[in-house]
């Protein structure tokens, strides 16, 4: 069963060969998993992976209604299934283009190999488009959560960190972690409702900048503290890369600032921005044309060099 779960993985992270041309930087991947039975496809696979391109419109619906959380989120369920947190994780550093070569945080990838394997049911969407800078992934989930439920969520509580724009007045709001984990533990000691808590953890916070934690440690710590508790759960992590951090309202500057940062600082920019492409557009177009240019130059000497006869003598008859 682990060696299946791992080539199950391995080939999730290694799908963007298989399908070049949905693998651009404009995807990113999710995953859902539990290390209970209660989630399933509607064909009763264990592991899904769907290898097709989706919105985040769709992966929402696709969580609830192929991974089963609309039985824990949705009050129009009659059926209620034992499980005390369901955990939305939103990243903001694995890009679908990154998952098959080294990323700037490996423990994440480590992170969700170890917990997506030795887990009882599992699904992968590794081709989620990423939605435009200046939107919020979490706004659109908890959106499209709430309108597949139609009469609202019915779950006990939905909290969410302080990182997370989200703006309702009815969801509880954390103060950081450790408040997170405050409120984890209470809904073990004194569980008041059998229904499940939905928590939404967006990363990026201040107290992670601080603290200097990445991705994948605190996605580790969130699962071993759920264990620890003894508390059934449930995780689907999304990647949003945008939230990683805000473009700067300078592009030249900060690039100027990164290239004269150190000897090797133009090295370590990990992609080509829109400066990037008009210069090697122009650097290119630039070199085609000295190309062409040497070779009329060089066709208009060789023209000029054939040196003929103005008129020619009659032959002599005999």
């Amino acid at each position: 069963m682990e060696g299946l779960k791992a080539a199950l993985f391995v080939a999730v992270f290694l799908a963007n060969q298989l399908a070049h041309g949905l693998s651009s930087p404009a995807t990113v991947p999710a995953f859902l998993w539990s290390p209970h039975n209660y989630i399933g496809s509607q064909s009763g696979v264990k592991e899904v992976v769907r290898y097709s391109r989706i919105s985040p419109k769709e992966l929402t619906e696709s969580v609830l209604s192929e991974g089963s959380w609309s039985n824990l989120l949705c009050s129009a369920e009659n059926l209620q299934d034992d499980v005390d947190i369901a955990l939305v994780f939103i990243g903001g550093k694995l890009r679908t283009s990154d998952i098959s070569r080294s990323t700037s945080d490996p423990s994440l990838v480590d992170s969700l190999k170890l917990a997506f394997t030795r887990s009882n049911v599992s699904m992968a969407f590794p081709y989620v488009s990423a939605l435009d800078e200046g939107k919020v992934l979490e706004t659109s989930l908890v959106s499209g959560l709430t309108e597949f439920c139609g009469h609202g969520l019915g779950v006990n509580r939905v909290a969410y960190l302080d990182s997370c724009s989200i703006d309702r007045t009815d969801f509880t709001k954390l103060q950081g972690l450790d408040s997170l984990h405050e409120h984890l533990s209470s809904k073990m000691e004194s569980p008041t409702s059998v229904k499940t808590d939905l928590v939404v953890f967006c990363s990026g916070g201040a107290e992670q900048v601080e603290n200097s934690q990445s991705d994948g440690e605190i996605l580790s710590e969130l699962i071993t503290s759920l264990e620890q508790l003894g508390a059934k759960y449930s995780v689907l992590y999304v990647s949003d890369p945008h939230r990683a951090g805000q473009p700067s309202p300078y592009p030249s500057l900060g690039r100027f600032l990164a290239e004269g940062a150190g000897q090797n600082g133009s090295a370590s920019l990990a992609f080509c921005d829109g400066v990037c492409q008009i210069k090697s557009s122009l650097l290119e177009g630039l070199f085609v044309g000295v190309v062409l240019l040497i070779i009329l130059i060089s066709g208009l000497c060789c023209m000029m060099g054939i040196d003929t006869p103005s008129r020619f003598e009659t032959s002599q008859e005999s």
